[in-house]
């Protein structure tokens, strides 16, 4: 299928591994020029390099904290004018209510919508003057299934949802769509992460840790990186105009809701 978005530009936060790097490859592979962001510089370089020589698109890569009004600065000058733009950071450990802090709370609200928010409050006026703008947010199937442990998550990714939800029926009217990602178990370093946790906590070996998070997901094994960013290219294609304001699991078939 041709997306009919080749010669777009598109602007992925946090991009130069897991999910985000995902998203950047699929997007790539249907001829987007790209620019990817994170904060290991040399790393930036190289996967730049590897999406430039693979597909054959621009690439351009941008060494910056996207928590800080800085390191946004920085990342909307090397682009400012996206067509796309994949909001994307990493999220706040599990943890319990005792452990969490004002600091914490901070923390997380900066990283895990604040930080989108920003992003998005920079790039909409753009696409609006320009009557195309697709953006999507990698959130977590916790905005719908919320955990204790995950309460950090949940809090700061529902609230980036709900506000994106109010903006979307504000922009749609110029082409401009909003729409959330809600990835469950999808086999990237965050599960490598989870993993290693769950290792700690029961002393079993690796891959009977990864047995156990696959037991929790309905499909009984995790999610691969391109599947879910197969969902993102297909909303940011010029034929998805009419789908905005919505949030698609990502979970292999495990949330138990109707809606």
């Amino acid at each position: 299928m041709d997306l009919g978005i080749k010669g777009k530009h598109a602007l992925l936060m946090a991009s130069s591994q897991g999910l985000g790097l995902a998203c950047a490859e699929a997007l790539a592979a249907e001829g987007c020029a790209i620019t990817i962001n994170g904060r290991d510089a040399e790393k930036l370089r190289r996967v730049a390099t590897q999406l430039s020589d693979k597909f054959g698109v621009p690439v351009i890569h941008v060494a910056a904290d996207v928590t800080s009004e800085v390191g946004r600065a920085a990342i909307v000058a090397a682009c400012p004018e996206p067509d796309i733009l994949v909001t994307n950071n990493a999220g706040p450990p599990p943890g319990k209510l005792e452990d969490w802090d004002h600091q914490a709370w901070q923390g997380a609200l900066e990283s895990n919508m604040l930080a989108q928010v920003l992003m998005i409050r920079a790039v909409i006026p753009g696409m609006r003057a320009r009557k195309f703008g697709r953006i999507i947010n990698i959130t977590s199937a916790m905005v719908k299934a919320p955990l204790t442990m995950m309460g950090l998550s949940t809090a700061a990714r529902t609230g980036l949802v709900a506000f994106c939800k109010a903006v979307s029926r504000e922009v749609v009217i110029d082409n401009v769509t909003i729409n959330n990602l809600l990835p469950e178990r999808i086999d990237t370093p965050r599960q490598q992460f989870m993993a290693e946790r769950i290792m700690s906590e029961t002393g079993c070996n690796l891959d009977e840790a990864r047995t156990k998070i696959a037991q929790t997901i309905a499909a009984k094994r995790l999610g691969r990186p391109e599947e879910f960013a197969s969902a993102c290219a297909f909303l940011c294609g010029v034929n998805s105009g009419f789908i905005s304001g919505q949030n698609l699991q990502i979970d292999g078939g495990t949330y138990p809701g109707l809606m």
